[in-house]
């Protein structure tokens, strides 16, 4: 595992990202969407407190049942800032992963990989530091351009940087709003998209992103009672 570095600034900030970068793994495939484990991660804030909670949920990737589940109580340390927010979120997220009492397989997002300004988003940090492999499943494309997909399950458009393609538009459910697929680490696009429409089974969402989410709110709320 990389050391994990906690800058105090911005600019401490993006300079670690620029190191990072480079460590990323874009050759791999991943692994076969369908088999093994996929976990969820997900964080809740609760801003007046500066307390941070982050939950890891992982799922049998056939059966999409619950495997193993674990929380983390953290402190935000580092400010709000687009394109930073890894550095709030990190710490604590490493705590939960750190807790499973399994091997988490691939490990989902709800955020972003290489569909970042710096091409370096959660799922990339998370994946350098961990060595896992891990995608990022977003709600909105951020700064990026994309043509709307067609409007079946599975219908999917690039997300672009200019002409650089950084992830896809991906339509999980009949006639719903897309989500924004991109690599983190050692997962290809194309291995990342299949692995969202399986875990897409029923919702827009990833089942791992809304296991994840339900799990850090209540976990929050029971933190801060």
């Amino acid at each position: 595992m990389t050391t994990l570095e906690l800058p105090s600034d911005e600019a401490g900030a993006r300079a670690v990202q620029d190191s990072l970068r480079a460590r990323v793994v874009l050759d791999e495939p991943g692994p076969p969407p369908g088999t093994g484990r996929v976990t969820g991660v997900d964080v809740a804030y609760d801003d007046e407190r500066d307390v941070v909670v982050a939950a890891a949920v992982v799922l049998d990737a056939a059966t999409l049942d619950v495997v193993a589940e674990s929380t983390a109580v953290g402190r935000v340390t580092f400010p709000y800032v687009p394109g930073l927010l890894a550095f709030r979120e990190i710490p604590t997220v490493l705590a939960a992963l750190e807790s499973l009492p399994v091997d988490p397989g691939l490990v989902v997002c709800d955020g972003y990989g290489r569909a970042h300004p710096r091409r370096f988003g959660l799922a990339s940090h998370l994946g350098v530091l961990t060595g896992l492999p891990v995608i990022g499943v977003a709600k909105n494309p951020f700064t990026f351009s994309y043509e709307q997909p067609g409007p079946r399950r599975g219908d999917c458009s690039p997300l672009l940087d200019g002409d650089e393609e950084v992830g896809r538009a991906l339509r999980t459910q009949d006639g719903t709003k897309p989500v924004f697929v991109s690599v983190g680490h050692r997962t290809g696009l194309d291995n990342a998209s299949a692995h969202t429409l399986l875990l897409a089974r029923d919702f827009r969402q990833p089942e791992t992103t809304r296991r994840a989410d339900a799990l850090c709110r209540r976990a929050l709320r029971e933190a801060t009672a």
